[in-house]
C-alpha cells in the first residue's frame, strides 16, 4: 500500500486509496477549503476490470456502482476523464 504521493502524505492529509488501483493514479486534487484527494483515471481503472475478465459493460457497471457511486466521505477518491485537448484561439 502506497503511504505518500509526491508532496501528500496519505494518512497525514486523510487522503484515501483503492486497493489495486495504484496504477491508475493520475495525481493529487486540490480545492480551496477542501481536503485533497486522490484522483484516478478513469478509462484505467476500467481497463483494470476488464483485465481481471469484466466485459466493457460489465466494468462500467461495477465502476458506476462501487466506485465513482461510493461515498466514503470528504476524503473520497474523484475520477478523470481525459477529453480531446484544444487550442484557444487568438
Amino acid at each position: 500500500m502506497i503511504k505518500e504521493l509526491v508532496g501528500f502524505d496519505l494518512e497525514e492529509n486523510d487522503m484515501l486509496v483503492m486497493d489495486g488501483f495504484n496504477h491508475c493514479i493520475v495525481g493529487v486534487v486540490e480545492r480551496f477549503g477542501q481536503p485533497p484527494l486522490v484522483c484516478y483515471n478513469r478509462d484505467l481503472v476500467i481497463e483494470s476490470h476488464m483485465a481481471d475478465g469484466m466485459s466493457f459493460e460489465e466494468a462500467e457497471e461495477f465502476f458506476e456502482f462501487n466506485q465513482i457511486g461510493a461515498w466514503l466521505g470528504e476524503s473520497t477518491p474523484c475520477f478523470i476523464t481525459f477529453t480531446a485537448s484544444f487550442t484557444a484561439s487568438e
